[in-house]
């Protein structure tokens, strides 16, 4: 099992990188997001080593947050490597992190792979399990917010469209709603 790789990234392609380590050995990561990295940057890959029945290959990680972010990821029910290395390429671990802990499906059904079936057990499986992280927040926020745009009569999808949208910490329900309701009347 590997932890992390140093060296020189030699090659960058659509959905990887290949780095250069010290003993002469060039691996091969799949990367959320290959913009990270620049060719012949020394630098620090974590890893994860993905190894099942049908595939065998190593992901890279820019740091450990995200490292663990995929390995929570991996652990919920019907997501596989694939689809998390896909969603953390479309936020970030800390994002991530605070929308488990603030019920927001939204945000969640937003990322590559995430349905509302998975965007509902990923909360089941991860909320509470990441305040180790340092993520805090009122967990219900979106859930008041939601009902009370409802009960206004704006239609679901477009709350939960405006909702996704807003990803500042620290917000506090009033805020959300007056975002939420300016982005609405637009």
């Amino acid at each position: 099992m590997y932890y992390s790789f140093l060296g020189k990234i030699v090659n960058i392609d659509k959905e990887s990188v290949a780095i250069l380590v010290n003993s002469g050995i060039a691996y091969e990561l799949l990367v959320a997001r290959t913009s990270d990295y620049a060719l012949n940057e020394e630098t620090t890959i974590f890893v994860h080593e993905v190894f099942n029945e049908n595939d065998h290959y190593l992901v890279g990680f820019k740091d450990k947050l995200e490292k663990d972010a995929f390995k929570s990821l991996i652990q919920v029910k019907g997501i596989g490597p694939k689809t998390a290395i896909n969603a953390l390429g479309a936020t970030n671990p800390n994002d991530l992190m605070k929308a488990i802990e603030a019920n927001n499906t939204s945000f969640l059904k937003k990322l590559p792979g995430i349905g509302p079936k998975a965007a509902a057990q990923i909360i089941l499986d991860l909320k509470g399990r990441l305040a180790d992280n340092g993520v805090k927040g009122n967990p219900d926020q979106y859930d008041e917010v939601r009902e009370g745009l409802k009960s206004l009569g704006f239609k679901v999808k477009a709350i939960d469209d405006v909702l996704a949208s807003i990803s500042e910490p620290g917000l506090s329900n009033q805020e959300v709603l007056r975002l939420a309701l300016k982005k609405l009347k637009k």
